[in-house]
């Protein structure tokens, strides 16, 4: 297949599922592209995707893209912002503004739409490979994962249409230290988790670095706010919840591996109005701090003059409490 950026197709499931979606089609336009989303209960696309995608649609436009003899520019941050929900059955544009190239650095503004409307806006910035100081903070000392449960295992335990649905396609295996709260609060009230994160699947050994950061950058989304529902000693099954990422902020700053068990460090240091914030840093499994990332989301439950709508992972009528 060629697409805009190479993204090699993994030849397990459901990992493949995840890089035939980042693998971008040419769209109408000079730097425009499109895409197609995963299937999703909730009726609406994954954040993590679209953002992967924007990352990797940005990346196709390079100088290295059009020179294959320049330098090769790696993202080294990300931030976006979501607008609406999109429709995982409909198309998704992305169209590109070449906003700088510079000796070193480039930027690229991303726009992702449906319809003709924006659902997200992100800014990403690349760099060339360049000598410097190389400090970093260290990983704590945790269980390795296998000490630990796999979410797969427990969703495989539970007779409910979502876990089936996520026990199918979880193209990553994702093992708390502190045990999950998919279906309870966890046994402490704490704005703090570890989780150890790896592909489910083979990566191509062909992936460049930029897949590799994209498909971290499409993980993360699934469990950047779970520090802030332990903060309020909520579970994924709280009933009447209304969840959605608003903007995520992410910088990498050394190589990843995503077939390498990656050790997520989190915190939610603030919960007010509605929104939440949580912060993540993320260590290979060698202890290198590989990147660091932020994100804001909307966390609401029903209080005394309002009521939730309970739409956070699926359709209304099909609510997991």
């Amino acid at each position: 297949m060629t697409t805009p950026y190479p993204v090699p197709l993994a030849t397990t499931e459901p990992l493949g599922s995840v890089t035939r979606v980042l693998a971008l089609a040419e769209g109408d336009g000079e730097d425009a592209f499109t895409g197609t989303s995963l299937p999703q209960l909730a009726g609406r696309i994954y954040g993590g995707q679209v953002v992967a995608q924007g990352l990797l649609a940005a990346a196709a436009t390079l100088p290295e893209a059009a020179d294959p003899g320049a330098p090769v520019r790696l993202p080294h941050s990300v931030h976006a912002y979501f607008m609406r929900g999109g429709l995982p059955d409909s198309p998704v544009g992305f169209e590109v503004d070449r906003m700088h190239d510079g000796r070193s650095f480039s930027q690229r503004r991303t726009t992702a739409s449906q319809d003709g409307a924006p659902i997200l806006t992100m800014v990403s910035s690349f760099q060339v490979t360049q000598e410097g100081a190389d400090v970093q903070a260290e990983a704590p000392d945790v269980p390795g994962p296998d000490e630990l449960v796999s979410a797969l295992e427990i969703f495989r335990t539970i007779d409910h249409p979502v876990a089936r649905f996520l026990g199918r396609t979880a193209a990553f295996d994702l093992r708390h230290v502190e045990g999950n709260i998919f279906l309870r609060p966890g046994a402490e009230v704490s704005g703090r988790q570890h989780l150890w994160v790896r592909s489910r699947g083979k990566v191509p050994a062909s992936a460049s670095q930029t897949v590799h950061r994209a498909l971290l950058t499409y993980v993360c989304d699934q469990v950047m706010l779970e520090p802030a529902l332990r903060s309020q000693g909520l579970s994924w099954r709280s009933k009447g919840m209304s969840l959605a990422t608003l903007d995520h902020a992410q910088w990498f700053h050394r190589d990843v591996d995503a077939g390498d068990w990656l050790l997520f460090v989190q915190d939610s240091p603030s919960s007010q109005g509605g929104r939440s914030l949580a912060r993540t840093e993320v260590f290979s499994s060698s202890g290198t701090l590989v990147s660091t990332i932020a994100q804001e989301g909307m966390i609401r439950m029903p209080t005394a003059t309002a009521s939730g709508t309970g739409r956070w992972a699926v359709r209304p009528g099909d609510d997991p409490a």
